[in-house]
């Protein structure tokens, strides 16, 4: 137990959305200790957090749709997910101006749907932050050794110089983390810019349906392996959006939550529709679908067709395309400790994780998830399996963050919104059958994915269920939430009661 763990001011039992917890009542010293640096991020880095969260994933992985979908295919799930990603971040722009927490989507969750509703929210989301960056780290470790940087013939000294450096600048700051992130991110957008330019005058129409028609269902030029190629389509275009949700992590450390939140967010997306419909037009329209559906480098390989061979452009894009990789590996490493800072905080995992450092920093919610993560990038190297992992968790967090929003619209119509999702929970009501469709696909395209997010989740339950809903903090912000409500609610029946006398 911690300094400032032991001065409980009182503790109670309660009965919350069918299940019992108990909660205990922290003193200042414990929220002392658990302290972030407030007013370090603007509106313009929040939007740059959010494009590097994602901006990997215009340099690799999305290009796989293509074999699974042909061009076509890719095409319409890629629209399919923009909208769904579209009409969720709408819905997380207004939920995280009216409850500005660390905890985001689980606090989101947790204030619709009770706290068990709210740590698997959280648990998903901590699934998909925690592998994802082990995942990004194996195909950094790939990429360097393709470009023969250091002489290096093996991935894991990579892998521990990308998280010693990276966990290391967190721990140093947020303002500076993300300003570095920032400067990261448009040394990628440079790239990408780039190798547009150079592939537009490559570009012919019949590059994109050059992969050839199969005797599938529905097959055509446009879709050659048939209307299921769109299916399995899916989950490779979420890799061009995958991550965005993860802005409103940041919403303790933003000057003003309530502004800075949602025009961050809805900025970072309208930047990343524009980057994946330029990649995935000029990419294979310039080269050929055929010739990048299984690369694991496609924008140089895209340049290299494009143009006959090696050349200034193919490794410009090579090296400055590394800056993808890092800006989104540097970010989620920013992302899974905020969330994991605030499961710890409020007493769902294990509070002495949720510490702070003289800089304001989680010191262990950095360094540990870091060190499993390194571990998990050296001795597996599987990086496609941990992003299908991080892609499954993603889809069943999309699920319930939105089932969240329409609860909280039909349930507490009078909170404070500062701002509104337009179209209200018709909007959030797409991004859910949406992100419910993809949940599906990630489950069928990979069940070996499938089954190990759901032991992780079993373990996760089973640790809240036997243990930590009986440690819970009443006053952690994100649980706050819950008692607020129901005081205004305690209030307003007994107004009523007075009105009936």
């Amino acid at each position: 137990m911690t300094t400032g763990d032991q001065h409980d001011l009182h503790a109670s039992h309660q009965h919350l959305h069918g299940v019992d917890v108990e909660y205990e009542t922290k003193g200042t010293e414990y929220f002392e200790r658990r302290k972030l640096r407030r007013g370090a991020a603007g509106w313009v880095l929040l939007a740059g957090l959010g494009v590097s969260y994602v901006i990997s994933g215009d340099f690799a992985g999305w290009n796989f749709g293509l074999a699974e979908g042909g061009w076509g295919g890719l095409l319409i799930a890629t629209v399919l997910m923009a909208l769904m990603y579209t009409c969720m971040v709408f819905g997380l722009a207004e939920m995280s101006a009216s409850m500005p927490v660390a905890g985001a989507g689980y606090g989101f969750a947790r204030r619709a749907l009770g706290p068990l509703g709210g740590f698997a929210t959280g648990t998903a989301i901590l699934i998909e932050y925690a592998i994802a960056p082990a995942a990004i780290a194996v195909f950094i470790g790939g990429y360097v050794e393709a470009l023969g940087l250091f002489g290096l013939t093996s991935g894991w000294p990579v892998f521990l110089a990308a998280y010693a450096v990276f966990v290391g600048i967190h721990l140093w700051g947020v303002g500076e983390a993300l300003r570095l992130m920032f400067v990261i991110t448009g040394l990628a957008m440079v790239a990408l810019v780039v190798f547009v330019i150079g592939m537009a005058g490559q570009f012919d129409v019949d590059n994109l349906f050059d992969i050839p028609m199969t005797d599938s269902f529905g097959a055509s030029s446009f879709l050659p392996f048939g209307i299921m190629g769109v299916w399995g389509a899916l989950v490779f275009a979420i890799w061009f959006f995958l991550a965005i949700e993860g802005v409103p992590l940041a919403a303790e450390e933003a000057r003003n939550p309530k502004q800075d939140m949602p025009r961050g967010i809805i900025v970072g997306m309208t930047i990343l529709l524009v980057t994946a419909a330029m990649i995935l037009v000029m990419a294979p329209g310039g080269a050929g679908a055929q010739a990048l559906m299984d690369s694991d480098n496609p924008l140089p390989e895209a340049v290299r067709q494009a143009y006959g061979g090696n050349n200034f452009l193919a490794d410009f894009v090579n090296y400055v395309g590394l800056a993808g990789l890092i800006a989104s590996f540097f970010s989620i490493i920013y992302a899974y400790s905020r969330q994991l800072f605030a499961l710890s905080r409020a007493g769902y995992l294990p509070r002495w994780l949720s510490v702070t450092s003289r800089r304001r920093t989680p010191y262990l919610a950095l360094i540990i998830p870091g060190t499993v993560g390194f571990a998990l990038a050296s001795i597996t190297q599987a990086g496609d399996l941990m992003i299908q992992i991080a892609v499954f968790g993603a889809a069943a967090s999309y699920v319930l963050m939105m089932v969240a929003h329409i609860v909280l619209r039909r349930r507490e119509p009078e909170m404070e919104r500062p701002y509104r999702t337009p179209g209200g929970t018709v909007t959030t009501s797409v991004a859910l059958v949406l992100a419910a469709t993809a949940l599906i696909a990630v489950f069928l395209v990979d069940l070996t994915a499938a089954a190990i997010v759901a032991g992780i989740f079993v373990a996760a339950l089973a640790y809240f269920w036997f243990y930590s809903r009986h440690r819970l903090v009443a006053n952690a912000p994100e649980e706050e939430f819950e008692a607020i409500q129901r005081a205004e609610a305690e209030l307003a029946g007994g107004a009523h009661t007075l009105d009936v006398e």
